[in-house]
């Protein structure tokens, strides 16, 4: 059981807060880890990188000099890719490349709260019991991250609502905000510290941050089930029971 102290606004513990680590994975799985980590690296790559042939650069064809007679080596137009500014000799043809990798649905959710396991393990979470500013103040969420002691990159997760701890601490020299439900592993290794308030931790733990959102974490169990339309019923025309055949002969016989 891991125990995250909690902080107030001037970086005085004031509380903590118990974690099962079996809630987040158990154990660290390294290798678990670096896939995530590279396969979300990969999937940001546009794949839009081109280079030109010695067709494609612009220049004269013209031979620079004579073939024989000068003493240097026999030499042809200026864009040859033997030169400096001419082309490439296998010059990438397709326009966008795809680099794009998929993770297991279950593998990313396990990573995303593997990374935070290994954060809490290494003491670098920062839990406040609240971070809520009346108006967008950068120099009073400044205050609070010195008052813990983050002296180096850190990301700032809290509920999509608080728009003023959004607004005060984007600007903020390495500093990068996301959504508690946006929290993955690619993002928590890239910085050092994590900054988040006691509710949205909870609700990260609990999952009840992706209720209702389609977000990363959010599955079929949890989605409330969708109420089956009410099957029509349509009346049938009442039939009218046939008269017996001995009554039909005898009316038949008393008509004649």
């Amino acid at each position: 059981m891991i125990e995250l102290p909690i902080y107030d606004s001037s970086g005085k513990k004031i509380d903590t807060l118990k974690i099962d680590e079996q809630t987040l994975g158990g154990e660290i799985r390294h290798a678990l880890l670096k896939q995530a980590y590279v396969i979300t690296h990969g999937n940001q790559r546009q794949g839009s990188a081109r280079t030109k042939s010695r067709g494609d650069v612009h220049g004269s064809t013209r031979k620079i000099y004579k073939q024989k007679g000068t003493g240097s080596a026999r030499a042809g137009a200026a864009r040859t890719n033997i030169r400096k500014g001419g082309g490439v000799t296998f010059k990438k043809s397709r326009t966008r490349e795809d680099f794009r990798t998929e993770l297991p649905k279950k593998m990313r959710r396990l990573a995303n709260r593997n990374a935070l396991l290994a954060k809490l393990v290494d003491n670098e979470v920062k839990c406040f019991a609240s971070i809520d500013f009346k108006a967008p103040r950068t120099a009073e969420f400044s205050k609070m991250m010195e008052a813990v002691g983050i002296n180096r990159t850190c990301l700032f997760a809290t509920e999509k609502s608080n728009r003023n701890a959004f607004l005060s601490a984007r600007n903020v020299a390495g500093v990068d905000v996301c959504r508690i439900d946006q929290l993955n592993a690619f993002s928590l290794l890239n910085h050092r510290f994590l900054v988040v308030d006691k509710a949205a931790l909870v609700s990260f733990l609990d999952g009840t941050c992706f209720d209702g959102c389609g977000g990363d974490e959010a599955t079929e169990d949890t989605a409330p089930a969708a109420k089956k339309p009410a099957a029509k019923t349509t009346k049938k025309p009442a039939v009218k029971a046939a008269k017996p055949a001995a009554a039909t002969a005898a009316t038949t016989k008393e008509v004649a």
